[in-house]
């Protein structure tokens, strides 16, 4: 048997990317080389960083790993990088006005993950997305060829509305970690209690919370999508990909009555790249 060669960091970018089966995937597809290049460099980072709290048992490993993650993110940008996924992203970073401060929030997301799995209300949790969404989403628009500041307001609305979109996909799954995104006080409102979810309960009350929670998101994506510049509308397709499978998703969620917590919904890859091939080519969300 020959020994397999060791993968470059563009290869161990592209298949970090690959492996994760997100719906981002599809939507980097369409994009010209050196931008598809960063962006899934950036997003191999950001899956990297998330592994760390959803695959490490124990806290402490998990915390350490992260500080780790800290001091990569200052000493590549110093110029030494020694992960393969920062040797990949840092010769895009000047191109793309990518700064450190825009890693280390993710890994604070990240962070939060690991100190909280609770959160007493909205804002609380938008602190979260803002963190974990909406710099990614900063960043994905500055990739894709932002030209109006503005835009930039829309990414952080539309990765909220993706993230929010993600929690209500993930509510069973993340009860099986201990974890409710769902804000306290909306628990407290629609009379749902923690273990219910814990133990995985539905009721009417979980469904009147859930579709609340739903019509939050589904005001999210229309507020994103007024807040795009027209004359960005072109370059951030990938974004406006990412908006058409999700809100898909979400549409399907309802769809099924909010039966999120014994299984996770999804669309299959042909219609994720369906979803986003209509956007690419006949701008249709």
């Amino acid at each position: 048997m020959g020994q397999s060669r060791p993968m470059n960091p563009e290869q161990y970018v592209q298949q970090k990317a690959a492996a994760s089966g997100s719906s981002f995937y599809y939507a980097f597809l369409f994009l010209p080389r050196p931008r598809r290049a960063a962006i899934t460099a950036f997003y191999a980072f950001c899956r990297e960083v998330d592994d760390v709290v959803d695959e490490v048992s124990d806290p402490s490993v998990a915390r350490s790993k992260l500080a780790w993650w800290q001091s990569e993110v200052t000493k590549a940008f110093a110029g030494t990088p020694t992960h393969p996924v920062m040797q990949a992203l840092i010769p895009h970073t000047s191109a793309y006005a990518i700064e450190p401060r825009h890693l280390q929030a993710v890994i604070e997301g990240c962070q939060m993950d690991l100190e909280q799995t609770r959160y007493l209300d909205y804002p609380g949790l938008q602190r979260y997305c803002h963190l974990v969404a909406g710099v990614v989403g900063e960043v994905a628009a500055q990739i894709f060829g932002q030209t109006d500041p503005a835009t930039t307001q829309y990414a952080h609305r539309l990765g909220q509305a993706l993230q929010l979109t993600n929690i209500l996909r993930d509510v069973g799954e993340d009860a099986l970690r201990g974890r409710i995104y769902l804000p306290v006080n909306e628990l407290q409102k629609f009379d749902v209690k923690a273990h219910e979810i814990l133990k995985r309960e539905y009721s009417d009350r979980f469904t009147a919370l859930m579709r609340f929670q739903a019509e939050r998101a589904h005001q999210l994506y229309d507020e994103a999508l007024a807040l795009l510049p027209a004359a960005d509308r072109r370059a951030q397709k990938p974004g406006l990909m990412m908006a058409s499978i999700y809100r898909t998703l979400l549409r399907e969620i309802e769809r099924d009555n909010f039966q999120v917590l014994h299984q996770r919904v999804s669309l299959t890859p042909l219609r994720k790249f369906w979803l986003a091939w209509k956007v690419q080519a006949l701008g249709r969300l």
